[in-house]
C-alpha cells in the first residue's frame, strides 16, 4: 500500500469562522495521514490505535485532545477491535483559521492575551487534567448547538488553551527531511501492515533504501529497532483486544501478528511486566 500523505487546504466554509465535524464511522474509514493550513482540535469519544503527528508516532486511546498547529502533518489509525456496540469509532473535530484568531484578537480585546499565548504554541499538544475534562465537555455539547453557540464555545476553547500549562508535546513539525519523511512512511507501513509477517527487506523497499542503511536510519531517529516498534504496536492492539473481546489470548497472538503463542507471551512479559492471561485478568477485575 504506497500511501501518500494527503493536503486537505481546508474544511472550513467561506464566510464561516470556523469548522465543527462530528464524527460516527467504521474504524478503516477515518481520513489517514494528512495536513492542513488551519488549527485542528481534536478529541477521540470511542477507539484508540495509533497517532501519527509530525515526528513521533504514538499508541493512543479514548479521551484523549489534542491540539495541532497549522500545517502539522497528523493521522489517526484506528484499532479495529476498539469501537462501539455499533461498530464504530467516534471523534469530534473543530478547526479554525489563523485569520479567524487574529480578528478575533482585535474584536475581543478581553481574550487577546490567550490568543497570544496559544500563537506561541509551535507543537502538537495533549492536553490533560482539569483542561483535559473541560474541553471534552465542551465538544461534546457542541454536538447539539447551533452554530452561534458553537462559536461562543470556540472562543471559551481559545481561553482555556491559552490559560492551560497541563500539556504534553506528542509531535513536532520537522523540516521535509528525506530522512523524516521516511520515517512517517515507515510509519505508515507498521500500521496498515502489523497483523501479517514484516521483513525488513520489503520496508526497506517501501521506504525506498537498502535494509542495512534502513536499519542503521531507523536506529538513528527512533532510538530503537523497527521490530521494537513493531512489537509494542502489535502488543498494544493486542491488550485492546484482550480488554474489549473474549478472543482466546492463542487467537490474539495471531491476529496481530505473531506466528507462535511462547514469543507472543515473552514479548508481552517484556513489554507490559506480566502475561496476557494476567493483564486480561486485571482489567477484568477492575472494570
Amino acid at each position: 500500500m504506497n500511501e501518500k500523505m494527503k493536503y486537505c487546504p481546508t474544511d472550513i466554509e467561506k464566510g464561516k469562522s470556523f469548522f465543527f465535524d462530528h464524527v460516527h464511522i467504521v474504524w478503516n474509514e477515518q481520513i489517514t495521514l494528512h495536513q492542513s493550513p488551519t488549527w485542528e482540535l481534536s478529541y477521540v469519544v470511542v477507539g484508540s490505535g495509533t497517532r501519527i503527528v509530525g515526528d513521533k508516532t504514538e499508541f493512543f486511546k479514548a479521551g484523549e485532545v489534542v491540539l495541532l498547529p497549522p500545517h502539522m502533518p497528523h493521522g489517526w489509525y484506528f484499532d479495529e477491535f476498539d469501537h462501539d456496540k455499533e461498530g464504530k469509532i467516534e471523534n469530534i473535530t473543530v478547526q479554525f483559521s489563523v485569520d479567524f484568531l487574529e480578528k478575533t484578537a482585535v474584536s475581543f480585546p478581553e481574550i487577546s492575551k490567550y490568543i497570544e499565548e496559544m500563537n506561541r504554541i509551535k507543537q502538537a499538544v495533549k492536553f490533560e487534567g482539569n483542561t483535559q475534562r473541560s474541553l471534552q465537555k465542551i465538544m461534546a455539547d457542541m454536538i447539539s448547538e447551533d452554530e452561534w453557540e458553537r462559536l461562543l464555545s470556540l472562543l471559551r476553547i481559545v481561553v482555556l488553551i491559552g490559560s492551560s500549562n497541563e500539556t504534553s508535546i506528542v509531535g513536532t513539525l520537522e523540516k521535509k527531511s528525506k530522512s523524516s519523511i521516511k520515517m512517517q512512511n515507515a510509519a505508515r507501513y507498521l500500521v496498515n501492515n502489523f497483523q501479517r509477517k514484516i521483513t525488513l527487506d520489503e520496508v526497506a523497499q517501501y521506504v525506498g533504501m537498502n535494509r542495512s542503511s534502513f536499519c542503521s536510519l531507523y536506529k538513528k531517529m527512533k532510538g530503537k529497532s523497527f521490530f521494537s516498534d513493531l512489537n509494542e504496536y502489535r502488543i498494544n492492539s493486542s491488550c485492546v483486544m484482550l480488554k474489549e473481546t473474549s478472543i482466546s489470548i492463542a487467537d490474539i497472538c495471531f491476529a496481530v501478528g505473531f506466528d507462535d503463542v511462547p514469543h507472543f507471551n515473552r514479548t508481552f512479559k517484556k513489554i507490559k511486566g506480566m502475561s496476557p492471561k494476567e493483564f486480561r485478568e486485571k482489567v477484568t477485575a477492575s472494570s
